[in-house]
């Protein structure tokens, strides 16, 4: 009862923006549910005077809803299908994911940008955007203006590659009776899912692909998605090093309160997904699941819109964005420059 009388109204105000951010997302999928709900989080709480009856549920969402959806995207997962379409573009997968996180390492240190943001803003360029830095956030102990700060800059050049991409791969010459290229293309160089499903269906209305690039990128990015593991994982053990230095004497140190157990519900749930369709259960039987990750991170986006300075985000921006805008080229030209090294356009 104390949980529900302590979070019930913070909760229930981060639900009816969410709700009102979804709808926008839908009729807007460039933008998407996730950017609506820091936006209009971040306006809102400009409005209100006294967050104190609201804190306890906003900072639950922000954080544990957000470990909620993570875990409910791993039913988006069928590890075959991912093994069997997804091996062609792994090289490449990892070439860019090592490119965006080298960079932003180097970048952060170079240009003094605080290192979770850096992280934030790496992960989310190289893996899959918003879902990234949703699973990454609660393991390096990001705060909710960090965390939206990063959202901002991925969402600035998501915008941009949905744009400006077809028109890039048409003046390259990818091939324009196939989707292949192109697919790979979209799904190891844009960073979310909603401008990665843009930018294909754009390409396959250009030339009448049907949906065919649009399924190759999608699948790309499912594969790009399962870095997750791995990297938080990785992040989880540099955060535990951290606090076991910083821990002080006489004080005993316990690994389970920085290591990531959400990562190995979300794995469990890709093994549930890929078990059950190996059993010929139908994939759309999880498809409200997938659904309702989505929206849990749109939930969640709400919470973090709605404890973050508008004011200070812009004035601190520069940095992040130019850090962005460097992994968001390097992987761009590593993507391109690995396609032509294999041969694929």
């Amino acid at each position: 009862m104390d949980f529900f009388k302590k979070n019930t109204s913070g909760m229930a105000f981060c639900l009816i923006i969410a709700l009102v951010a979804w709808l926008l997302g839908k009729q807007f999928a460039i933008i998407g549910g996730p950017v609506f709900g820091i936006l209009l989080g971040m306006v809102i709480t400009l409005f209100i005077k006294d967050k104190s009856r609201l804190d306890a549920g906003i900072k639950f969402t922000s954080k544990k809803i957000l470990q909620y959806a993570v875990i409910l995207l791993g039913f988006g997962l069928n590890l075959n299908v991912i093994l069997e379409t997804g091996i062609q573009s792994l090289p490449i997968i990892i070439s860019t994911i090592a490119t965006s996180l080298i960079l932003a390492f180097l970048l952060s240190k170079a240009l003094h940008i605080p290192g979770k943001i850096s992280t934030l803003v790496g992960v989310g360029s190289s893996i899959c955007g918003g879902s990234a830095i949703a699973a990454t956030a609660p393991v390096i102990d990001a705060d909710d203006e960090e965390v939206a700060q990063a959202i901002s800059v991925i969402f600035f050049f998501n915008v941009l590659a949905a744009l400006i991409f077809p028109h890039l791969g048409s003046w390259l010459g990818f091939s324009t009776s196939s989707g292949d290229a192109f697919g790979i293309f979209a799904g190891t160089a844009v960073n979310d899912t909603s401008s990665v499903t843009a930018c294909a269906a754009t390409w396959d209305n250009m030339w009448n692909l049907g949906s065919a690039t649009l399924d190759k990128a999608v699948t790309v990015k499912l594969t790009r998605t399962l870095a997750i593991i791995p990297i938080t994982l990785v992040l989880s053990f540099i955060q535990a090093g951290k606090a076991k230095k910083e821990n002080k004497a006489g004080t005993s140190f316990k690994f389970s309160k920085v290591f990531p157990f959400f990562i190995l519900y979300f794995i469990a749930a890709s093994v549930i997904t890929t078990i059950a369709t190996s059993f010929g259960v139908d994939s759309s039987v999880f498809s409200p699941i997938k659904e309702l990750s989505k929206f849990f991170i749109v939930w969640a986006m709400a919470a973090i819109g709605l404890n973050t300075n508008i004011i200070k985000l812009v004035k601190t921006g520069a940095k992040p964005l130019f850090l962005g805008l460097c992994c968001w080229g390097g992987i761009t030209l590593v993507s391109l420059g690995m396609q032509h090294l294999l041969g694929i356009w």
